[in-house]
């Protein structure tokens, strides 16, 4: 054999350890599945990842199971930035994208798809995004059976949204899912709004919410891009209505209170308005569509009503567990107006509160079922409250999740209304990092009957 040729042989050898090691689509793991009793309500939580690899769940605007009810899709340290599946029953956890996502993972209702963003040149944090498809059927099935083929099979690039469109990650997927919606560039926006339209500057003291922001939607089988609406503010948590075509929700994002937190928009860009007019007294903040009329909000009661609280030594957040504390946020936040999980209408724009704890900080992450039987809260400690919305009964469900977690629980509830997803620090040795966990309804609340 030349040496040229013995060269090639041994550098190749030595290349396959690099190539075997690196992450792939399909790539398997070990289940981690836990039961524990909850040590203050008894309620066995299923903590579906139990070691501390710095998973998070998606944010609850959007769907978290595969449309067959087995899986939920996750983020995780263990493949960094690739998502993963977990078999809600097995514990098994399955690698579903391959060459990276950025910001949020758009899993389907109606198909066994998943819908993300990507870098198009991977050595730059900006620039174009391509929307991806992966096949979670093919991937599952193939991973299962030990026999993956090349990423093209699972993986479908439906179009580019260029650099000069490029507003960040924000997306979410269409109730009939032929269509995307995003957030656009400040410098796209402009070009499309309404003439003498005054542009609203920072609000609060985060230093965020100017404008302006629009947002634009794909065709997922031609990729072809059209423009929806600009607006004067910063656009933050877009989502859509899982059962109405083309109706999106998003709001104005300052990183706590806003003038005007909640909008709504169709596709065509009609229909553009608040979806609850709020007062400088009321801070809303983590709406989510839950049913095909309804969005759950918080409309929080955190703030002492003696004092505004305080700021820390840098004056720009508050550095304790109970965040928005500072006076720049104005007389919002406190207990002398109603407070509570709020539902709204977007029909007949009527609101009604839920329930409301009746100390500490209030609901803040909400959620409820898709038959609207049900609405689900945590609040700074981290505790997880259930409403019966048909009685009015409100119940701690689970707690001890630990404050100094890495993040919030965001509890959302699963389709059919029997059990609900958070991300929790409960097994943390170092009270931080977080696993996917999940708490059943209570089986006597699932048995009720109601007249």
């Amino acid at each position: 054999m030349k040496m040229k040729n013995v060269l090639f042989a041994v550098s190749f050898v030595l290349f396959l350890p690099a190539v075997s090691l690196r992450a792939q689509i399909g790539k398997r793991f070990p289940s981690e599945r836990k039961l524990v009793k909850d040590p203050v309500t008894g309620v066995m939580l299923t903590f579906l990842t139990s070691t501390p690899a710095g998973d998070s769940k998606i944010y609850q605007t959007h769907n978290q199971w595969t449309s067959d009810g087995q899986w939920l899709i996750f983020r995780s340290g263990r493949i960094k930035g690739e998502a993963l599946a977990v078999n809600e029953r097995t514990g098994g956890q399955v690698q579903v994208t391959q060459g990276g996502y950025t910001g949020m993972l758009c899993v389907a209702r109606r198909s066994m798809k998943l819908y993300y963003m990507r870098n198009a040149d991977t050595s730059r944090r900006r620039g174009a995004l391509q929307v991806v498809e992966t096949d979670l059927e093919k991937v599952l099935a193939d991973s299962k059976a030990g026999k993956m083929r090349a990423v093209s099979v699972y993986q479908r690039v439906c179009g580019t949204i260029p650099d000069s469109l490029n507003g960040g990650g924000d997306m979410a997927l269409d109730a009939e899912e032929k269509y995307v919606y995003f957030r656009v560039s400040r410098a796209e926006a402009q070009k499309h709004l309404t003439p003498g339209m005054k542009i609203e500057s920072n609000f609060g003291p985060r230093n965020m919410g100017a404008g302006p922001a629009g947002l634009a939607g794909m065709d997922l089988s031609t990729g072809e891009i059209k423009y929806i609406t600009s607006v004067p503010f910063q656009i933050g948590h877009i989502q859509t209505n899982p059962w109405v075509p083309g109706e999106i929700v998003f709001c104005w994002e300052t990183g706590g209170k806003s003038p005007q937190r909640t909008w709504t928009v169709m596709a065509d860009g009609t229909g553009l308005r608040p979806l609850y007019p709020e007062s400088e007294y009321e801070w809303v903040t983590h709406e989510a569509v839950i049913t095909k009329d309804e969005v759950a909000m918080a409309i929080m009661g955190h703030r002492k009503i003696a004092a505004s609280g305080k700021r820390d030594t840098a004056g720009t957040h508050w550095s304790g567990m109970n965040p928005g504390q500072e006076a720049a946020w104005g007389p919002s936040g406190t207990r002398e107006k109603p407070t509570g999980l709020a539902i709204v209408n977007l029909r007949t724009r009527e609101m009604v509160i839920a329930a409301q704890t009746k100390s500490g900080s209030g609901l803040w992450h909400v959620h409820g079922s898709d038959d609207g039987r049900w609405a689900v809260g945590d609040d700074f400690s981290r505790s997880i409250y259930l409403i019966d919305r048909h009685t009015g009964e409100m119940i701690l469900l689970s707690t001890g999740h630990k404050a100094t977690a890495a993040d919030h629980p965001h509890p959302t509830m699963s389709p059919d209304g029997t059990r609900i997803e958070i991300q929790s620090a409960m097994l943390s040795a170092d009270n931080r990092s977080m696993n996917i966990c999940i708490i059943p309804v209570p089986e006597l609340w699932l048995k009720r009957k109601y007249d």
